[in-house]
């Protein structure tokens, strides 16, 4: 599929295979292609390459690639399920290999890994390369142990550094390159190439309706009333980030969590109450473009209707835009005749015409407008286009109508096969018009039945299953039932809305009746389907539905595209990578012909979308282009030499004072300190840290506690989320317990994330009681029930990395044997806090007037609990030093309950 190389794509493999450095590259402009090139060189016994940063799903796409291109020595994935002897023979077999961060940063630092074969990396998405991720330590790891590999990274997210102060630098500086190299669509030799070889593109602008566009409007006033709020009361976000434009975008709900994460906590119900509504209008905008008029009032009336959304939106349901929004809303579904309004209203009194005035609203019967999604007529015109080229040719072409979510594809697929009037009649007497007499839902579904026939004839005709069973790997050849579609919406729908959940529920039930209504078609179509995303529908020309976004596997819609060669492509949905990635299919099959029709709706919020994510990008290159024309980057930038200032490991802290008597102000060397560390602990970022600063790490299993510091000194680290499970679970008692059973100094650290509040609940949310469901009374209890354990709050992974330093200056080092010797069903150990047995130490504990003050003393003198029973109060009370308590020791001991003359039993 990869196919031979593009001329501009050339150059670019050539600069990055000659100099390392960091790729940058426009979104959708094959950089895939680019790595698949480097994996096919370095696929080979010879040398050994590790890919870093990709996903399963994308493993799975290289290794099929490279397959189809006749590569023998495939890449290979290293797994938890690869065991840890078995990983250095795999390790010396060469060729590329697929392996998780964890395991790799273990292997480095147990020296399981031949450091010194490793050919060299390659790091995909190296936008995410920051200092304390894994991948950085990983390569920090690998330049310390090897000064002679490659390191080549690459990223088709430009946008991705243009915020925070030199963030491409910082990121070059943890991959440790010293080249960059950007490339924008506009650049002279991308632009040449793609120019000249451009498929024939047919732009559509579809006017919204009247009835659309003032929603729109009234959508975004109340969204810019609401902008303007949130700045009133927080005057710190940055107004640039809150305009208007900048909220239409995908990123714009990230940008909001960024600056009021750290502070969520401390604002008040009023701000939280306008992010949510933002949301809610943003999903507005997005169903009223995306779907049909009958989704989008059901969304409109289910959030009116909500008490929970109604009672905490900050008051635009109560605007005069809003009123303007529902009225246009429900103007698209349905009208009410004025005669039946004057009976909705007639007044008066009586009994007979009371009846009349409660049964009038059932009497009233709502006239159905059912307004027609406007692009759904362009679809129609460009496939009544299509059809007509076809029947003019030989060999028809295929089509491709590429959609943004399953849900689209769904409705699309529904409105080829049956018309819009059936869709639309099944979508209204399933939600809004369920309560209507049945008579008239039957009339409904009798014509979507009719209607349904039709294509099914069409459908059982000569279309070439045989390609289309190709798509998707083993290949569907025909399309999807609907319960299937409604299954995999359920898993991954690309929307994320407050009105998602209503929406499906209510289509569920409407889906699965198609499925029954639509047995006679499906029954002749092979439903081998080996893509969750994938739609077939089997029709002369073939045309296949595909969505551009929600696909669990990223490749699916590329695959689909290589696999089906479409002649016509529609784009019912703009979206900014994948009209590129049409742009290279094109410019790689040059004598074959390619049509693309662009649908976008003019003077749109979608349209504005569109422009602001090209514009943006545009931003980001330009801000690139310049950062890169004034950055100074050092010689030993690379690490190739023991110069580089990144690949020294500090002992003491930034702060520390240089002892300037020493020449050239060098610190004197110091003993390395070692940290034990449990296996899963990888997953954080804290063991990348504390190796930075001069720690030694040693990992190892761990049953009891996460990190030894020192022989005595054993902590647990939580995350916050952790903490809350593992104190409702009771998890953490029982690791509290292990901890003060075999260590002296048992700690529990609590870790927060810097951009969260730096606070386990919010300062409104404190009691002042005990209660059983609250986290801080649950910590004070497991604090009261455990005296010895020590709670440690550091508010991000460089403060705690800071502490450990500090709390083992000057202690003995742990022994990886003994800790890993330590279990939590393990007899006590010399290092035990306590030399005696848990069982009757704990019960002990449990006893009136003894607590942990005392009990020490009282087992001094007592070597087990039948001679506690045998001193008397005196002796009790001089051991004690209490009287009160040694009387209340003594009563529980020796205190016989009667047993009435009425009860069966004895005395015991």
């Amino acid at each position: 599929m990869a196919g031979s190389l593009l001329e501009y794509e050339t150059e670019m493999f050539l600069s990055l295979f000659t100099t390392d450095g960091l790729l940058v590259t426009a979104e959708g402009l094959g950089i895939d292609r680019i790595l698949l090139q480097f994996l096919k060189i370095y696929s080979e016994e010879g040398s050994l390459v590790l890919l870093l940063n990709t996903t399963i799903p994308e493993q799975e796409y290289f290794t099929e690639q490279l397959r189809a291109e006749g590569v023998s020595h495939l890449p290979r994935t290293v797994t938890s399920e690869v065991q840890g002897s078995e990983r250095y023979d795999v390790y010396t077999q060469g060729g590329v290999l697929f392996v998780t961060s964890r395991i790799l940063v273990v292997d480095f630092l147990t020296e399981r890994i031949p450091a010194h074969l490793i050919s060299g990396i390659l790091v995909y998405r190296a936008h995410k390369i920051i200092e304390s991720c894994q991948e950085a330590f990983i390569l920090r790891l690998f330049r310390q142990k090897n000064k002679t590999g490659f390191i080549k990274a690459f990223t088709d997210k430009a946008t991705a550094f243009s915020s925070g102060f030199c963030q491409v630098e910082r990121v070059m500086r943890n991959l440790f390159v010293k080249k960059l190299y950007l490339w924008p669509r506009f650049q002279a030799s991308v632009n040449g190439v793609l120019e000249r070889h451009k498929p024939d593109v047919v732009e559509l602008h579809v006017s919204l309706t009247p009835a659309m566009r003032a929603i729109q409007s009234a959508v975004l006033d109340i969204m810019n009333a609401c902008l303007k709020e949130l700045k009133r009361y927080n005057p710190s976000l940055e107004a640039e980030d809150l305009s208007l434009e900048n909220s239409l975008g995908k990123p714009f709900e990230k940008t909001i969590r960024h600056y009021l994460d750290p502070l969520w906590h401390q604002l008040g119900a009023k701000t939280k109450s306008l992010v949510h509504d933002l949301k809610i209008l943003r999903t507005l905008l997005l169903f009223l473009t995306q779907y049909d008029c009958v989704t989008f009032l059901n969304l409109l009336e289910s959030l009116h209707s909500s008490q929970k959304n109604f009672g905490s939106n900050s008051g635009w349901l109560f605007l005069d835009s809003s009123t303007s929004m529902f009225v246009n809303a429900r103007q698209r579904v349905y009208t009410v005749p004025e005669s039946k309004k004057k009976q909705k209203v007639g007044g008066g009194g009586g009994g007979e015409k009371e009846q009349k005035k409660k049964q009038t609203p059932v009497e009233v019967k709502r006239v159905l407008v059912l307004e027609r999604n406007p692009k759904w007529e362009a679809l129609s015109e460009v496939m009544r286009e299509i059809e007509k080229e076809n029947s003019s040719q030989d060999a028809p072409g295929r089509v491709l109508i590429c959609a943004s979510d399953d849900r689209t594809c769904a409705q699309l697929r529904e409105y080829i096969q049956r018309g819009s009037e059936a869709l639309l009649t099944r979508l209204y007497h399933r939600t809004i018009g369920k309560g209507e007499p049945v008579a008239t839902a039957e009339m409904g579904k009798s014509t979507g039945r009719r209607s349904a026939k039709e294509p099914g004839k069409n459908s059982k005709g000569k279309g070439p299953k045989g390609k289309q069973g190709k798509a998707g790997g083993k290949g569907p050849k025909g399309g999807l039932t609907l319960t299937q579609m409604v299954g995999r919406e359920e898993e991954g729908d690309a929307l994320h809305s407050e009105g998602e959940e209503v929406l499906s529920l209510g289509e569920e039930e409407e889906l699965k009746e198609e499925v029954v209504e639509g047995d006679e078609e499906e029954e002749s179509l092979d439903l081998n389907l080996s893509s969750d995303s994938y739609y077939g529908i089997v029709k002369e020309p073939l045309t296949v539905l595909h969505p551009l976004w929600g696909c669990s596997d990223p490749y699916s819609l590329t695959r689909v595209l290589h696999e089906v060669e479409p002649t016509y492509v529609v784009l019912y949905d703009a979206e900014l990578s994948f009209v590129r990635q049409l742009e290279i299919f094109k410019a790689s099959r040059p004598g074959k012909p390619l049509r693309v029709y662009f649908l976008i709706y003019t003077g749109s919020t979608e349209e504005q979308r569109y422009l602001t994510a090209l514009h943006k990008e545009k931003q980001a290159f330009e801000h690139l282009i310049r950062e890169k024309a004034t950055m100074v980057v050092p010689e030993e930038r690379e690490g190739r030499t023991d110069t580089n200032l990144d690949l020294a490991r500090s002992q003491e802290p930034a702060n520390a004072t240089t002892n300037t008597r020493k020449a050239g102000g060098q610190e004197e060397a110091k003993e390395p300190t070692r940290v034990i560390v449990d296996m899963r602990e990888f997953r954080s970022e804290l063991p990348s840290l504390l190796h930075r600063r001069g720690l030694d790490i040693e990992p190892v299993t761990l049953e009891v506690g996460d990190y030894i510091l020192t022989p005595e000194l054993c902590v647990e680290r939580k995350s916050v989320s952790d903490l809350i499970g593992s104190l409702q679970s009771g998890r953490l008692y029982s690791q509290a317990l292990a901890m003060t059973r075999f260590y002296r100094r048992p700690v529990l650290l609590i870790e927060f994330d810097p951009a969260k509040p730096f606070s386990l609940v919010a300062r409104g949310d404190l009691r002042g009681e005990i209660s059983a469901n609250d986290i801080t009374s649950r910590l004070t209890l497991l604090t009261l029930h455990f005296p010895r354990l020590r709670l440690l709050w550091c508010p991000s992974p460089h403060a705690t990395a800071e502490l450990f330093q500090e709390l083992k200056r000057g202690r003995a080092e742990p022994d990886a044997v003994a800790a890993q010797a330590v279990t939590a069903e393990s007899d006590t150990v010399a290092e035990s806090a306590s030399l005696y047995n848990p069982g009757p130490y704990d019960m002990l504990l449990c006893m009136p007037g003894v607590s942990t003050k005392n009990c020490r003393a009282l087992i001094k003198h007592v070597n087990s609990l039948a001679e506690l029973v045998t001193l008397n109060q005196e002796s009790l009370a001089d051991i004690l030093e209490s009287a009160s308590n040694a009387r209340q020791l003594y009563e529980f001991l020796h205190f016989t309950p009667e047993v009435s003359l009425g009860q069966k039993g004895k005395r015991s």
